[in-house]
């Protein structure tokens, strides 16, 4: 497998998600907000390991959201924070992936922070 093969990228980017997420358990008090950014779409959900429940959820799938991917970002932080209030989460546990924290995920982070959530 060299390195420029498709195949070891994948096999790269499996290894950072579970480094990133081997750290990270949600439970009851403080539940994971899972990121995930494709090249169109933006999607964020709010799990509970424990139970495996996915408790909130917002994507830009099938919305009007337009403009750059950070601003799709920050849209889906805005409306994440908004959702885990209805359910009563205040405090998070941020699991960005395999992605650093810079740029596109950075903007949603900020943008859940100013929405009320804590992490």
């Amino acid at each position: 497998m060299s390195k420029d093969s498709l195949e070891h990228k994948k096999f790269k980017l499996v290894q950072r998600r579970q480094r990133t997420r081997r750290r990270l358990l949600g439970t009851a008090q403080r539940p994971r907000l899972s990121v995930h950014i494709s090249h169109r779409h933006v999607s964020a959900q709010i799990i509970i390991d424990d139970t495996g429940r996915t408790v909130a959820y917002a994507t830009t799938v099938g919305q009007k959201a337009a403009g750059s991917l950070a601003d799709k970002a920050a849209w889906a932080g805005t409306e994440i924070a908004k959702k885990a209030q209805k359910v009563k989460v205040k405090k998070v546990i941020f699991d960005r992936g395999e992605r650093k924290y810079h740029g596109r995920v950075q903007k949603l982070a900020e943008a859940a922070r100013a929405g009320g959530l804590e992490f």
